[in-house]
């Protein structure tokens, strides 16, 4: 979450948008918060007006295209943070096949 010209990623810990770089890896054991962490990640490089290209195979971060649900966990985990509102973000899915079959080849 971008708060206060910082990324917000969990608990008490901020990234600051200039320590970021072009590339990254978030890598870890199953269950861990990679996901959740790449989706707070992407949504606020994208308040920031960042583009980010993202390689999501298995769909996990295809929900960023729709405005989320609100639930009793998000309620509580957003507990005094007044600048937070569900949204959809800015989305393009592309297939691998498509580009496969349109490629000119010599």
């Amino acid at each position: 979450m971008f708060v206060e010209d910082k990324i917000l990623i969990g608990g008490d810990v901020y990234l600051l948008p200039k320590m970021a770089n072009r590339h990254g890896l978030i890598a870890g054991a199953t269950g861990t918060g990679k996901t959740i962490t790449l989706k707070t990640l992407t949504e606020s490089f994208s308040d920031m007006g960042v583009p980010v290209f993202l390689a999501d195979m298995k769909g996990d971060i295809s929900g960023l295209a729709k405005p989320g649900e609100m639930n009793d966990n998000i309620a509580k985990r957003i507990e005094g943070l007044d600048s937070f509102k569900l949204k959809a973000y800015p989305v393009e899915f592309w297939d691998l096949s498509y580009f496969c079959k349109n490629t000119p080849t010599s």
